[in-house]
């Protein structure tokens, strides 16, 4: 299974996961919905409180996301990296600034390696909503680089 990932023109925004389409707010700079789930920010818009019904809470003391939903967010032993969202592992390239799988899927990326391409899974679950939010998560609105 391939799930390919779509950007808007200027090859900069995230667009479409799979079947999953990314709409962004008015002003353009932060997405708005993926699939039919609403997506919520805080006051000041700049983290992310919920995806659909899904609330994400956030550390007490910090700005690293602690909970989606019912999952627990867990980072490496630095806590700069995040490495699992529930039972989803996240696992990164040799120099830890790529992600490489998310659960069973591997992020291949484009001729330059800047930017996830395609999500591949050899058999497994299929590719769904729940799946698809966490991708998203992962790529978009965790990603500290973004």
């Amino acid at each position: 299974m391939q799930v390919e990932l779509g950007y808007d023109r200027l090859g900069s925004r995230l667009r479409r996961i799979g079947d999953f389409q990314i709409s962004y707010g008015m002003a353009g700079n932060r997405p708005a919905t993926i699939g039919h789930l609403g997506l919520e920010y805080d006051m000041a818009g700049s983290r992310l409180r919920r995806v659909g019904p899904d609330q994400i809470e956030y550390e007490k003391l910090g700005s690293r996301p602690a909970r989606f939903g019912g999952l627990e967010i867990a980072y490496d032993h630095l806590g700069s990296r995040l490495v699992r969202i529930g039972d989803t592992g996240i696992e990164y390239d040799m120099g830890g600034s790529r992600v490489r799988k998310i659960g069973t899927l591997r992020v291949d990326y484009d001729r330059m390696g800047s930017r996830p391409r395609n999500l591949t899974a050899d058999g497994g679950p299929s590719f769904d909503e729940r799946m698809c939010v966490i991708a998203f998560l992962v790529l978009v609105a965790f990603d500290p680089s973004v």
